[in-house]
């Protein structure tokens, strides 16, 4: 389908590609995946068209149609409802609908032949575009990305940067284009949303290239793994599991080249320093510089698994009840978040809060913070000193500080020797330490706040969404450096993964209570679809228990009464002629209706051919209505026979 030769593609003087091949086929679902900063947008944007490659060629068929999710799209404004925006996904057929307007208000003073057929015609179109489901299939959409069916009238302009990303994602969604290419999609949706979208791409009809940092995601969606790294594009078979898998041993061969060739140069470098001085080996030693200029140097292999050995120290240890909620409550005039709250967190509880946005996690986080409001009593236990980080702490970054010096001021008595390792932990290395904040991206920022907060040496943590902007290498990190934590933390996160790795306990929000699972997250999923299948065997259970008992009544009726079964019997015939006749008139009314459409006189008067539309309608479900009695009577007069 594309097809990707020799590219090389430079940006800002640094070689983002060299010589990089890729060939993508019909119907695959890929994961693009790399450290940050590696031109995995970049890629995408090439093939897109937006930015052309230094060298080599993109080949495309010229019939694709392509969608691309992107960051940029937030720059988007309207001050229509969010239904209608997601609604231009279908422009041709909309235009279509505005054309059938148009023709029936001509209709009311044009009668001929011409504009009647050119109505026939334009509904026929848009039919053929399956115009009349176009609303139902964009509800649809929209609703299984997380909105409420009273929100999709609300205006576009007044939802946040995530839920217009999401309309925008609808909308892609809709266009249903050959090639479906996402940019951090997963960034923007919480666990429920998650979820819904990996079912709707397993079932995509079309090839979807998906930039993600979200394991679980990449392992319950992809087929494809395709790696952006050392300037180059690898293609693993398989999900993100098997990629690792498949990753482990091509990086042991890679280490094993690296190291050859590096213990080759230090020869070469050895006899090049021992005869340079000598005139008679001194054309020997510059052919051997000449030789080691010419080599392709083979680059050190990433881990972005690689253990680190950081101490994130906990100043004091708190006292075994780290904080109590006691009847705690707090409301919005538009929703309730938590009713007569009661939970307690204990020393050395690892809680991961989870649910769908507009629940209150954040909500709840900052009530623990002490930044927002609540009524009731939320206790801090002995010793207890918090730190918090949420994504406004970015904002609280001196831009003006270089990193290093950033850290130096959360660093207490540590040396920069100490503190440059913690940045090294956190992929900062060599003089990036002494880049300013201000010019660091957002994935950058995020790190040096997390490494921040975990220098405060509090033994209470509260994290919101601490995964956001940061590639998969720095979401490992942050694993090891909560599982070598000794204190207790809260985090609100929507990355499974991530969730598995460090949580042993699971809250939720459900109707206004603040529920606990206490185990780990895996055992959590495990204890819901239980809980969920048996709910839902339960009411099927009871519903064909309900179905039974009336079969049993209904039965015992006619039991309790044998003699008056001639009596029923003349009942039932007399009610079966009558029926007959009954959907027999309806049915010639149908007809009557039917051709009724085709008069020329009702094409022109739009009002009247809507009138006639709705009466139309109710006559088709009258008629539906009475073949469901006329069976029904039909079943119970043969049982009787």
């Amino acid at each position: 389908m594309i097809s990707i030769n020799n590219l090389s593609f430079d940006f800002g003087g640094r070689s983002l590609y060299q010589n990089a091949n890729w060939h993508i086929k019909p119907n695959e679902r890929i994961g693009l995946i790399g450290l940050n900063g590696t031109g995995k947008s970049t890629l995408l944007r090439m093939i897109n068209g937006e930015y052309q490659p230094s060298e080599g060629s993109i080949a495309k068929p010229r019939d694709l149609t392509i969608g691309f999710l992107n960051q940029d799209q937030l720059s988007f404004e309207s001050d229509d409802t969010i239904l209608n925006v997601a609604l231009t996904a279908f422009a041709d057929a909309l235009k279509l609908e505005k054309e059938i307007e148009d023709i029936l208000k001509k209709m009311e003073t044009d009668h001929s032949d011409e504009i009647i057929q050119l109505l026939s015609d334009k509904q026929e179109a848009f039919e053929h575009l399956d115009g009349y489901n176009l609303h139902h299939k964009t509800e649809k959409v929209l609703e299984g990305l997380g909105f409420s069916t009273e929100q999709l009238q609300h205006p576009y302009k007044k939802f946040s940067g995530g839920w217009r990303m999401r309309v925008m994602l609808a909308k892609l969604l809709l266009q249903n284009p050959n090639l479906l290419m996402l940019d951090e999609p997963t960034n923007h949706l919480d666990l429920p949303t998650i979820q819904w979208l990996e079912d709707y791409l397993r079932s995509y009809d079309g090839t979807v290239i998906v930039v993600s940092h979200d394991r679980e995601f990449l392992d319950r969606m992809v087929s494809k793994i395709v790696e952006v790294s050392l300037q180059r594009i690898t293609e693993y078979p398989g999900n993100y599991s098997k990629y690792l898998d498949s990753k482990s041993l091509r990086t042991e061969q890679h280490q094993r080249e690296y190291e050859n060739q590096q213990d080759f140069i230090r020869q070469q470098q050895r006899l090049i320093d021992r005869f340079k001085a000598k005139a008679s080996k001194a054309s020997m030693a510059q052919s051997r510089v000449k030789m080691l200029d010419r080599i392709d140097k083979i680059e050190a292999p990433e881990d972005d698994n690689r253990e680190i050995n950081i101490d994130f120290r906990v100043a004091r240890n708190s006292g075994k009840v780290v904080c109590d909620l006691k009847d705690v409550s707090k409301s919005f005039p538009d929703i309730d978040i938590v009713k007569l709250a009661n939970r307690q967190i204990l020393r050395g509880d690892k809680i991961a809060l989870i649910g769908a946005n507009g629940k209150g996690k954040s909500t709840v986080l900052r009530m623990i913070a002490g930044t927002e409001s609540f009524e009731g009593e939320i206790i801090k236990g002995h010793n207890v000193e918090q730190a918090f980080y949420a994504q406004h702490q970015l904002e609280s970054l001196n831009m003006e500080n270089e990193i290093l010096e950033e850290l130096r001021q959360y660093g207490g008595d540590r040396s920069d020797t100490e503190l440059r390792t913690i940045l090294g932990c956190f992929l900062f290395n060599g003089d990036e330490v002494f880049k300013k904040i201000k010019v660091l991206s957002g994935g950058e920022k995020a790190r040096v706040a997390l490494a921040r907060t975990l220098l405060a040496e509090a033994n209470f943590q509260l994290l919101d969404e601490p995964t956001n902007h940061l590639d998969i290498r720095s979401i490992n990190i942050l694993i090891q450096a909560l599982q070598k934590y000794e204190g207790t933390f809260l985090a609100v996160s929507h990355d499974r993964f991530f969730i598995s790795q460090i949580a042993n306990k699971i809250w939720w929000i459900e109707d206004q209570e603040l529920k606990e699972y206490p185990g780990t997250y895996a055992e959590y999923e495990y204890w819901k679809n239980k809980h969920d299948e048996e709910v839902a065997n339960k009411l099927s259970n009871q519903s064909a228990q309900n179905k039974k008992q009336k079969q049993i009544k209904e039965e015992t009726a006619v039991k309790d009464k044998p003699k008056n079964n001639g009596n029923r019997l003349k009942e039932l015939t007399k009610q079966f002629e009558l029926l007959e006749q009954e959907v027999e008139h309806i049915k010639k009314t149908i007809l009557e209706f039917e051709l009724n459409f085709s008069q020329p006189e009702m094409a022109s008067n739009p009002d009247k051919f809507k009138k006639l539309q709705t009466d139309y309608n109710h006559k088709k479900e009258e008629l539906q209505l009475a073949e469901e009695r006329y069976n029904i009577v039909f079943e119970e007069l043969m049982s009787l026979q």
